[in-house]
Protein backbone atom coordinates (compact mmCIF):
# COMPACT_ATOMS: atom_id res chain seq x y z
CA UNK A 1 0.00 0.00 0.00
CA UNK A 2 2.69 2.41 1.32
CA UNK A 3 4.22 2.01 -2.39
CA UNK A 4 1.27 2.66 -4.59
CA UNK A 5 0.58 5.93 -2.09
CA UNK A 6 4.45 6.57 -2.77
CA UNK A 7 4.21 5.71 -6.73
CA UNK A 8 0.56 7.69 -7.16
CA UNK A 9 2.35 10.79 -5.06
CA UNK A 10 5.62 10.85 -7.13
CA UNK A 11 3.24 10.31 -10.84
CA UNK A 12 1.19 13.31 -9.29
CA UNK A 13 4.25 15.63 -8.68
CA UNK A 14 5.82 14.79 -12.24
CA UNK A 15 3.09 16.29 -13.95
CA UNK A 16 2.44 19.21 -11.72
CA UNK A 17 5.87 19.66 -12.72
CA UNK A 18 5.47 19.28 -16.31
CA UNK A 19 2.03 21.27 -16.36
CA UNK A 20 4.03 24.45 -14.44
CA UNK A 21 7.11 24.04 -17.15
CA UNK A 22 4.58 24.36 -19.93
CA UNK A 23 2.66 27.07 -18.32
CA UNK A 24 6.21 29.36 -17.46
CA UNK A 25 6.15 31.54 -20.65
CA UNK A 26 9.89 30.39 -21.48
CA UNK A 27 11.11 28.17 -23.61
CA UNK A 28 14.39 26.98 -24.56
CA UNK A 29 16.81 25.55 -27.31
CA UNK A 30 20.47 24.43 -27.33
CA UNK A 31 23.10 23.15 -29.63
CA UNK A 32 23.57 20.34 -27.16
CA UNK A 33 26.28 19.85 -24.30
CA UNK A 34 28.64 22.62 -23.14
CA UNK A 35 31.09 24.51 -24.58
CA UNK A 36 31.31 26.59 -28.36
CA UNK A 37 27.50 25.98 -28.73
CA UNK A 38 24.95 28.38 -28.04
CA UNK A 39 22.26 27.56 -24.96
CA UNK A 40 19.23 29.64 -25.54
CA UNK A 41 16.22 30.03 -23.72
CA UNK A 42 13.59 33.00 -24.00
CA UNK A 43 11.25 35.00 -21.02
CA UNK A 44 9.32 37.66 -20.39
CA UNK A 45 7.36 37.29 -23.69
CA UNK A 46 4.41 39.18 -24.08
CA UNK A 47 2.08 41.29 -26.64
CA UNK A 48 0.44 44.25 -25.66
CA UNK A 49 -3.03 44.12 -26.83
CA UNK A 50 -2.87 45.68 -30.19
CA UNK A 51 -5.11 49.23 -30.83
CA UNK A 52 -5.09 47.90 -34.87
CA UNK A 53 -6.66 45.17 -36.50
CA UNK A 54 -3.99 44.47 -38.45
CA UNK A 55 -0.39 45.26 -36.33
CA UNK A 56 1.09 44.56 -33.33
CA UNK A 57 4.53 44.30 -31.43
CA UNK A 58 5.57 41.93 -29.59
CA UNK A 59 8.36 41.75 -27.01
CA UNK A 60 10.94 38.81 -25.03
CA UNK A 61 14.30 38.73 -24.38
CA UNK A 62 16.45 35.93 -25.48
CA UNK A 63 19.38 34.74 -23.14
CA UNK A 64 22.28 32.47 -24.52
CA UNK A 65 24.16 30.68 -21.35
CA UNK A 66 26.07 28.98 -24.46
CA UNK A 67 29.82 29.65 -25.26
CA UNK A 68 28.98 30.66 -28.64
CA UNK A 69 27.06 32.96 -30.12
CA UNK A 70 23.95 32.75 -32.52
CA UNK A 71 21.81 34.65 -34.75
CA UNK A 72 17.99 35.22 -34.87
CA UNK A 73 17.32 34.92 -38.83
CA UNK A 74 13.58 34.95 -38.90
CA UNK A 75 10.41 34.80 -36.87
CA UNK A 76 7.18 33.07 -38.22
CA UNK A 77 3.63 33.35 -36.54
CA UNK A 78 0.35 31.55 -37.53
CA UNK A 79 -1.44 34.98 -36.39
CA UNK A 80 0.18 36.99 -38.64
CA UNK A 81 1.01 37.48 -42.72
CA UNK A 82 4.32 38.25 -41.38
CA UNK A 83 6.48 38.77 -38.82
CA UNK A 84 9.64 40.89 -38.56
CA UNK A 85 12.05 42.33 -36.25
CA UNK A 86 13.26 45.94 -36.18
CA UNK A 87 15.77 47.34 -34.01
CA UNK A 88 16.17 50.82 -32.75
CA UNK A 89 19.40 52.92 -33.47
CA UNK A 90 19.47 56.51 -32.14
CA UNK A 91 16.04 56.52 -31.90
CA UNK A 92 15.42 55.11 -35.39
CA UNK A 93 13.23 51.77 -36.02
CA UNK A 94 15.04 49.59 -38.74
CA UNK A 95 13.86 46.15 -40.13
CA UNK A 96 16.91 43.47 -39.45
CA UNK A 97 17.62 40.54 -41.72
CA UNK A 98 19.40 39.29 -38.42
CA UNK A 99 20.18 39.76 -34.42
CA UNK A 100 23.14 38.63 -32.88
CA UNK A 101 22.52 36.80 -29.45
CA UNK A 102 26.13 36.82 -28.08
CA UNK A 103 27.69 34.02 -26.10
CA UNK A 104 26.79 34.28 -22.47
CA UNK A 105 24.72 37.63 -23.33
CA UNK A 106 21.35 38.26 -24.62
CA UNK A 107 19.24 39.83 -27.08
CA UNK A 108 16.10 41.77 -25.54
CA UNK A 109 13.20 43.15 -27.42
CA UNK A 110 11.07 45.94 -25.43
CA UNK A 111 8.80 48.82 -25.87
CA UNK A 112 10.77 51.62 -27.37
CA UNK A 113 13.75 49.88 -28.45
CA UNK A 114 13.96 46.72 -30.33
CA UNK A 115 11.17 45.06 -31.15
CA UNK A 116 8.99 42.31 -33.16
CA UNK A 117 6.31 43.46 -35.43
CA UNK A 118 3.37 41.41 -36.67
CA UNK A 119 1.66 42.45 -40.10
CA UNK A 120 -1.22 41.48 -41.56
CA UNK A 121 -2.97 39.74 -38.44
CA UNK A 122 -5.35 36.99 -38.70
CA UNK A 123 -7.42 38.17 -36.02
CA UNK A 124 -6.89 40.87 -33.41
CA UNK A 125 -5.58 38.84 -30.31
CA UNK A 126 -7.41 39.67 -27.23
CA UNK A 127 -5.89 40.40 -23.28
CA UNK A 128 -5.82 37.01 -21.89
CA UNK A 129 -4.89 35.27 -25.16
CA UNK A 130 -1.54 33.45 -26.32
CA UNK A 131 0.28 34.59 -29.34
CA UNK A 132 2.28 31.45 -30.68
CA UNK A 133 5.89 31.88 -33.05
CA UNK A 134 8.71 30.36 -34.12
CA UNK A 135 12.52 32.07 -33.77
CA UNK A 136 14.66 30.36 -36.07
CA UNK A 137 18.28 30.36 -35.31
CA UNK A 138 21.33 29.92 -37.56
CA UNK A 139 22.68 27.39 -35.12
CA UNK A 140 19.92 26.43 -32.59
CA UNK A 141 17.54 25.82 -35.15
CA UNK A 142 13.64 26.52 -34.36
CA UNK A 143 12.34 27.98 -30.67
CA UNK A 144 8.64 28.21 -30.68
CA UNK A 145 7.73 30.77 -27.96
CA UNK A 146 4.45 30.85 -26.40
CA UNK A 147 3.03 35.06 -26.10
CA UNK A 148 0.47 35.88 -23.44
CA UNK A 149 -1.69 39.06 -24.57
CA UNK A 150 -0.97 41.74 -21.98
CA UNK A 151 -2.89 45.18 -21.66
CA UNK A 152 -1.78 47.56 -24.03
CA UNK A 153 -0.16 49.81 -20.95
CA UNK A 154 1.80 46.96 -19.87
CA UNK A 155 4.74 47.63 -18.05
CA UNK A 156 6.87 44.39 -17.55
CA UNK A 157 8.56 46.30 -15.07
CA UNK A 158 5.55 46.89 -12.38
CA UNK A 159 3.96 43.88 -13.68
CA UNK A 160 0.45 45.80 -14.91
Amino acid sequence: MRRATTALLTAGALAGTALLTGCGGSASASGGGSGARPDLSVGSAYMPQPVSDSMAAGFLTIVNKGGAADELTSVTSDAAGSVTAHETVGGTMREADRLTVPAHGRLEFRSGGDHLMFDGLKRRPEQGQTVSVVLHFAKSGELRVEMPVKPATYNPSTGH
